[in-house]
């Protein structure tokens, strides 16, 4: 009898701990159900604004689609501020800390300091940088190799010019831009050594109408064929260039454009469109793939992460009607040159004025 009791309260003990067992486990995976499921995702813009049809829109798509994988949208897990000077920077960055974002990035190099301010004052934090280096543990630095991917626009241009003048439209001269410029006159220089580029530079990645000032100009002077690496200052030059086409037809002139495909921006008609092709950046990649691996935990602080033609993060665009297939089939070929090591396109104006043409 007394064994009988015993092995029924033996019984009842380990039953309890198998209920209380189960109960913990389930506890700790609706916990950690809750932990992923309140994974958030911020960005910071430059002063071009997330509707630039360039850098930061495309930025923000990458973060739309890792969104739509995990069942988040904006202000349910992802979301971005705007930034209407480069004073709005630091206080935007502190405002997503605050809010306990779980990764935040800023998104263009001029973003650079106000990140690695606000990292050294939030180390929990965890940030990425877009287009530039912070070296900080709680600070992944994105980066491109634009200067390849302009290469490649710039053989478009060089065999599709027919006045050999074109123009290079830049926002901001400094060490970033200079890589599409340094890349794309190489590429026009590589298979049209009689061109001439034009270089100027608006001071401003969200000024369209000094871009579209200085795309008149340029067009007035006979070039044909302008590429731009402006952001939003790069709306003007499309739009003088559509200007131009409106007002006659026969008129022949172009626009490259950057970052995304932006052959709807140069789109007149069912029939007409200025966009001769875009150098693709894709910046949507970056973001999406960073943010699933800190999401996963994998988070690389204090790494520098470089994104070209190999993993197809730079290219020409998807959109190639107006390119001739002369120009795709070179563009093949040199991608292919550079890809194997045969020739290293330039990232600096002095690196491109060691090269021969």
């Amino acid at each position: 009898m007394k064994k009988r009791k015993f092995g029924l309260a033996l019984s009842l003990v380990l039953a309890a701990g198998t209920i209380l067992g189960a109960c913990g486990k389930a506890e700790k995976e609706e916990t950690k159900g809750k932990e992923e499921d309140s994974f958030s995702v911020g960005m910071v813009t430059d002063i071009g604004g997330v509707d630039d049809k360039s850098f930061n829109q495309s930025a923000w798509e990458g973060l739309t689609e890792f969104g739509k994988e995990h069942g988040l949208e904006k202000g349910k897990g992802i979301d971005y501020l705007q930034s209407k000077s480069d004073s709005d920077y630091t206080p935007n960055l502190n405002t997503l800390v605050r809010k306990d974002f779980d990764l935040i990035f800023g998104i263009g190099y001029l973003l650079a300091e106000p990140v690695a301010e606000v990292a050294d004052q939030r180390k929990n934090a965890k940030f990425a940088i877009v287009d530039s280096v912070v070296e900080k543990d709680n600070v992944a630095s994105i980066t491109f190799k634009e200067h390849e991917g302009s290469f490649l626009v710039g053989v478009v241009a060089g065999l599709t010019t027919k006045s050999n003048k074109i123009g290079f439209v830049g926002g901001v001269d400094g060490f970033l831009i200079n890589k599409f410029e340094a890349g794309f006159i190489a590429g026009v220089k590589s298979v049209n050594p009689k061109a001439e580029v034009k270089v100027q530079y608006a001071g401003s990645f969200g000024d369209a109408p000094k871009g579209k000032e200085i795309a008149n100009s340029m067009y007035a002077q006979g070039i044909d064929i302008i590429y731009h690496a402006s952001g939003g200052t790069g709306n003007g030059v499309f739009t003088a260039a559509k200007d131009l086409k409106k007002k006659d037809p026969n008129s022949y002139v172009w626009v490259i454009g950057v970052d995304r495909d932006q052959s709807d921006e140069g789109k007149i008609d069912d029939q007409t469109n200025v966009t001769l092709t875009s150098m693709v950046k894709r910046v949507d990649i970056a973001v999406k793939d960073l943010a699933n691996k800190t999401k996963e935990g994998n988070f690389p602080g204090g790494e520098i992460i470089e994104y070209g033609l190999e993993q197809d993060a730079v290219s020409i665009a998807p959109t190639q009607d107006n390119v001739s297939e002369e120009a795709l089939k070179a563009v093949e070929e040199w991608k292919q040159k550079i890809l194997k090591g045969e020739i290293k396109v330039p990232s600096t104006r002095e690196e491109l004025k060691a090269m021969k043409f």
